[in-house]
């Protein structure tokens, strides 16, 4: 299976990356504040890949979520090419009946073997991971 994707210049530090289905992300130079920095894209990659994964695993488990978010913070190298060294990932989940257990496992089950960005990341950067369920009447604060 191969992916395909493209990012077209718009002018100055302005670009636009366009997957496979025809979605499209704004990008921008660190100091433009227009688009997404490329590298936080990364970051961004990361999350969702692994939040799609949670989703379809609790679902496959019955457990409904009303509520997911995920905040990454990373640590790079001080000097060129920056990589990331280091990635920590922070899942916020609500939803009726939601276990520790449940979660920790569709968590662990992204992480081991379905998160293909996760999978290409780990080579470089170590990545960690924590949960927190949250109560379903008031799960976005915070």
């Amino acid at each position: 299976m191969a992916a395909k994707t493209r990012v077209r210049w718009i002018e100055g530090k302005h670009f636009v990356g366009i997957d496979s289905t025809n979605h499209s992300v704004v990008l921008s130079g660190q100091s433009d504040g227009i688009g997404v920095k490329p590298s936080e894209m990364l970051l961004v990659a990361l999350s969702a890949c692994s939040s799609v994964d949670v989703v379809q695993i609790l679902e496959k488990k019955r457990m409904a979520l009303s509520f997911l978010e995920v905040t990454a913070t990373a640590e790079q190298d001080p000097d060129p090419p920056w990589t990331f060294r280091k990635i920590h990932l922070v899942f916020r989940l609500a939803g009726k009946g939601l276990t520790p257990k449940a979660v920790e496992q569709a968590i662990t089950l992204s992480q081991d073997k379905y998160c293909s960005v996760g999978v290409t990341l780990r080579g470089v950067a170590e990545i960690t991971t924590e949960h927190r369920i949250l109560p379903e009447e008031n799960p976005a604060p915070g």
